[in-house]
């Protein structure tokens, strides 16, 4: 790690960006041209004390994920972010395993949303967090080991009630199973050694034949589920328009279900956000 050379190249990187280029008011007076520290590091999502200790050739070795970050704050072009890896000492390269931290920004956005069920999925689909709503229409998640708050998992090895479709019963269930595989083989490839991600893998191929018939195709294209309608056990069938927005730094998704306004799903969700994760045939 060249930390001179590093603190240099950061500070003249952020000196070429003006608060416009990313969205900032101009604020008041500028000292010095560009971005302020306290905003990059607000940007990369880093603590300022870090990011001046960066530019001032004192701080520890940034991780990959850092480094992504302020590449990404920075705006920096392809070869700019290889030089950023070669002054850092870390050469670009996949994770050792995707990342399961979620950025707090992103966890706040998820409780903004009152009526609308929303989660982060990991890019192994690890359900990393949750608002009121997703674990009334799903399933308490802060009730389930980490290792079970796993979509994939939960579609192909989880219990599935006599009479009901999988994985909460869901409209799509096949397609979700078949898209799941699919994507999960991609993460695989990225990841390749996260101890992780391969126990899923060999622990889904072991437990559910269809898993590892679906595996076997080598499919990694999936499509996009729009629509879905969840059978859920106390207020019935609860039909959702599906949205993903992907935080593209931490191979992370959030995925947002909302109902159309006036329709009985509607009422259903607004149900079962008052009532939350209570069971409604139990007297409290």
């Amino acid at each position: 790690m060249d930390r001179r050379e590093l603190a240099d190249f950061l500070r003249g990187r952020r000196e070429r960006i003006t608060p416009a280029d990313v969205g900032l008011p101009p604020g008041p007076r500028r000292r010095t041209p560009g971005l302020r520290r306290e905003e990059v590091a607000q940007l990369a999502y880093i603590s300022t004390e870090y990011y001046t200790r960066l530019e001032q050739a004192r701080a520890p070795h940034p991780s990959r994920e850092v480094l992504a970050q302020l590449a990404r704050a920075l705006r920096l072009s392809d070869a700019e972010r290889d030089h950023l890896h070669a002054l850092a000492g870390t050469p670009r390269g996949p994770l050792p395993g995707p990342s399961r931290e979620v950025r707090q920004s992103i966890a706040d956005l998820l409780h903004r949303l009152p009526h609308a069920a929303a989660l982060v999925l990991s890019a192994a689909y690890d359900v990393l967090a949750w608002n009121d709503l997703a674990a009334a229409l799903m399933e308490d998640f802060s009730a389930l080991p980490r290792r079970d708050r796993n979509l994939v998992r939960r579609a192909f090895l989880g219990p599935r009630p006599p009479g009901r479709r999988r994985l909460y019963g869901v409209s799509d269930a096949e397609e979700f199973g078949r898209s799941a595989v699919q994507q999960l083989r991609a993460t695989a490839a990225r990841y390749p050694d996260d101890p992780e991600v391969t126990a899923l893998v060999g622990e889904l191929r072991a437990g559910s034949e269809e898993f590892a018939r679906l595996w076997a195709t080598h499919e990694v294209t999936a499509v996009p589920t729009l629509c879905k309608t969840f059978d859920h056990p106390l207020v019935g069938p609860v039909t959702v328009n599906c949205d993903v927005l992907d935080v593209t730094d931490r191979d992370q998704h959030v995925v947002i279900y909302t109902a159309t306004p006036g329709t009985p799903s509607a009422e259903a969700l607004r149900l079962l956000s008052v009532v939350g994760t209570q069971r409604m045939d139990v007297p409290s």
